[in-house]
Parts: structure tokens; C-alpha cells; sequence
């Protein structure tokens, strides 16, 4: 459904300054390859953007159909998918992940050693942990684990080294599960928040507990019911023409086709924390279920007290990223920001130094796809552009200033 801004409380005037911006800005200067926007508010859409070309090189425009890589914006989906089987009383947050994943029981903290180069103990040295990793670990990144194009230390060198990344495989997620039981964590489960592989383990965590397939999980308990008929982990022949392509800056500072991944044909290795491809109106769905308290058009998929949980800053300490990350890479500014379980979300607004509201969560992916709920002003924004790396540019709070200064009649 679709409604004019002002019978929901918001500008057109000043919703219509964000196509300006992003044409002049981004687009337009050839920064971006493209743009799509939704915002809904009250759960009818209120402004959609549409720019740019979805192939440069063949001079495609973008259609408001088009399937981008969603990256990490696949997080929220895994997460969510991972709450259905707590709320099914077939794990629990505090569950030692060892339970699932037995060869890693005795997974010990980096020391030294190693030198850049992979290899088991007497190659690493370790200690152990001060306690067990456990399931909300994975959900919240606190679990140890990292990945390998931090740059940052030995430990994912050797997640570079020994190909710990789900698009570089090609024996399953046990495969890529049994790689990591012969690397050390970079610290102790609970001590830190690092951006890492956890979500991945969580698609393989989901596929052991609950029996089923991964991406057949997704598919019949998420994708169907909400009615998300062009998400998946690739595209068919069907869909390819209305495949986007990435791009990245060359040095020239000219716009050049890349991705990670092919996302045409069903991976080896389903990847819980970046491997889908998804549409606008898709992922709108999906952000309407969570404004709705996880329900949409009679579907439910989890409930309101599950997701409230979500939602909550599970940091150490209830302290924000500013204070806990030990990370090179986030989807997330740091001061003022908790993470849940699945995404971040604005724990004080003022440190933030931008305008949103407390409890706001959100998230985005590697291509400078983002999407985030306001659940006190009831909107809902959905970002898509294929354009790597995601830190570049200032993008999504530019946009979330201007979108939150179309708001005439707040709820706060």
C-alpha cells in the first residue's frame, strides 16, 4: 500500500530533497552506479526513489524490480530464522555452542605464534578461555571469531591463508564449521565484539538443529510466508536480466564491475551472514514483519516478546560498540550504538550526533546496502545500490538526517 506523506505525518517537500541529493550527490557525479529507496511509515510507503543504471556497460537502467546483493543485510534474516528454533525450545541463548559443534569444546584464545601462516598447535600458541562460547555469542559477535579481510592480526591471516570464508569453498558449511575448529579465537568468548563469521556458523547451526537444509529453511519458513519471492542465495535464469551488477571505484576514481561471489548458481557453501540476493520490495517485507513485532499479513513468523528481546543491547555491561569493538570493519558507527541479536540499534541518541530515535535498529551489507526500523516513528527504510566497499562513503546517515527530517508529526 502506498499513501502521500502527509496523511502519515511526513514532508513530500522535503522527502523529494533526497532525490535531488542522491542524484547530484552520488549518482549523478558518478559515485554510485545507482539508487533505490523505499520508506514506509505506518506500513504504506510514502517515497520511492528509483536512479541510475543497474549495468553501466550495457546501459540497463535500474527497474524497481531489480535483485542486488544484499551481503550483509542476510544477517538480520539468519538471525531471525535462528530465534524460530529457540522459540521452538530446540536450543537456548546460553547453550555452549560446543553442544552443537563438538570439535570445538577445546578451542583456545591466540596467544602467539603462527607467523601469518596456518597450522594446529604446536604452530599456535593458546590459552583457554576465561568461558565456553556460547550461543548468544554468535548472535551478538562476541564469540572470538573474526574475518579474514580484517587485516588485523595472525589469527585471520590464517582465515586467509586456509580460505575460512563461505565464498571461497566448496565443501559445505561442515567443511567450513571443521576449518575453523584449527584456528585459534582472537580473544575470549564475551570479552569484545569483533564483526566475524559468526552469522555464517549460525546458517550451519540452523541446518544441524533443525534438520533441515539452510537455504530450505529460509526459503519455506521466512521467504514464502512473507511473501519475499526474489530472495534467495542466486539467481536462476529467470531472474538473471534483472540482476545488478557491483561495482567499484578504480584509482581514477571511474566506476568498475566486481563482486565477491557469483550469485548464480546455488553455492557450496550458503552463507548465513552475507549470501543473499534480494529485492527492495522483498526486504521491505521482511522490515514490516519486524515493525509489526514479527507478523505480517497473518504470517508470524516469531513473536513480539522474542523480537523485543532482539532488539535489546545484549553488549557486555550494557556498554555500546565504542566500548567493546575490538573490530577493523562494522556496518555501524560506534558511539551511541548497541548491537543485538542480529543487528544494531541507537542506545543514546545524542552521542550519535545524528537524528533517530532510541531503540532504531538497522543494518547493511558490503555492496552500501542498508535498511533500518524506527520503532517509535513506525518507518521503515530499505537502501539498495551495489557499490563496494560500504565505508566510503557517508551515505546512510546522510540519508538517515534527511529522512528523519521529513518527519512533521512525530510519535516521540
Amino acid at each position: 500500500m502506498s499513501a502521500t506523506p502527509e496523511s502519515v505525518g511526513m514532508s513530500g517537500e522535503r522527502l523529494a530533497r533526497i532525490d535531488r541529493f542522491l542524484a547530484e550527490r552520488y549518482v549523478g557525479a558518478g559515485k554510485l552506479p545507482c539508487a533505490q529507496l523505499l520508506i514506509a511509515r505506518d506500513g504504506q510507503v510514502v517515497h520511492h526513489t528509483l536512479l541510475g543504471h543497474a549495468d553501466l556497460e550495457a546501459g540497463r537502467p535500474l527497474r524497481d524490480d531489480a535483485i542486488v546483493r544484499i551481503y550483509s543485510m542476510t544477517k538480520p534474516i539468519t538471525s531471525v530464522a535462528f530465534m524460530m528454533l529457540v522459540e521452538e525450545g530446540l536450543v537456548a541463548l546460553d547453550d555452549p555452542v560446543h553442544r552443537f559443534i563438538p570439535s570445538w569444546r577445546n578451542l583456545g584464545v591466540y596467544v602467539g605464534g603462527g607467523g601469518g601462516l596456518p597450522g594446529t598447535p604446536p604452530g599456535w600458541l593458546t590459552k583457554p578461555t576465561d568461558a565456553p562460547m556460547r550461543i548468544i555469542d554468535l548472535l551478538r559477535h562476541t564469540s572470538g571469531l573474526t574475518y579474514g579481510f580484517q587485516n588485523r592480526t595472525n589469527v585471520d591471516a590464517a582465515y586467509r591463508a586456509l580460505k575460512i570464508s563461505t565464498f571461497e569453498r566448496d565443501d559445505g558449511l561442515q567443511g567450513f564449521v571443521d576449518a575453523l575448529a584449527d584456528v585459534p579465537l582472537e580473544f575470549s568468548p564475551g570479552a569484545a565484539w569483533n564483526y566475524s563469521v559468526s552469522t555464517d556458523v549460525l546458517g550451519y547451526l540452523i541446518e544441524k538443529i533443525s534438520g533441515q537444509r539452510f537455504d530450505q529453511f529460509l526459503h519455506q519458513r521466512i521467504f514464502v510466508p512473507l511473501g519475499m519471492r526474489d530472495t534467495a542465495f542466486f539467481v536462476d535464469e529467470a531472474r538473471a536480466p534483472r540482476l545488478a551488477q557491483c561495482y567499484v571505484s578504480t584509482p581514477e576514481g571511474k566506476l568498475a564491475p566486481a563482486q565477491l561471489g557469483s550469485f548464480r548458481e546455488p553455492p557450496a557453501v550458503p552463507s548465513g551472514g552475507g549470501g543473499l540476493v534480494s529485492t527492495a520490495a522483498d526486504y521491505l517485507r521482511f522490515c514490516e514483519c519486524l515493525r509489526r513485532g514479527g507478523e505480517l499479513d497473518g504470517e508470524r513468523l516469531i513473536g513480539p516478546k522474542t523480537l523485543w528481546l532482539m532488539r535489546q543491547n545484549h553488549l557486555p555491561e550494557g556498554r555500546d560498540l565504542a566500548d567493546v569493538s575490538v573490530s577493523m570493519f562494522t556496518e555501524a558507527t560506534y558511539k551511541g550504538v548497541g548491537f543485538g541479536l542480529g543487528f544494531a540499534m541507537t542506545t543514546d541518541v545524542a552521542l550519535t550526533r545524528a537524528a533517530g530515535s532510541l531503540g532504531e535498529y538497522w543494518w547493511g551489507g558490503a555492496a552500501s546496502t542498508a535498511f533500518w526500523v524506527d520503532p517509535v516513528e513506525d518507518i521503515c527504510v530499505v537502501l539498495l545500490t551495489q557499490f563496494m566497499p560500504s565505508t566510503l562513503y557517508p551515505i546512510r546517515r546522510e540519508l538517515r538526517t534527511m529522512v528523519n527530517a521529513a518527519v512533521i508529526d512525530s510519535k516521540a
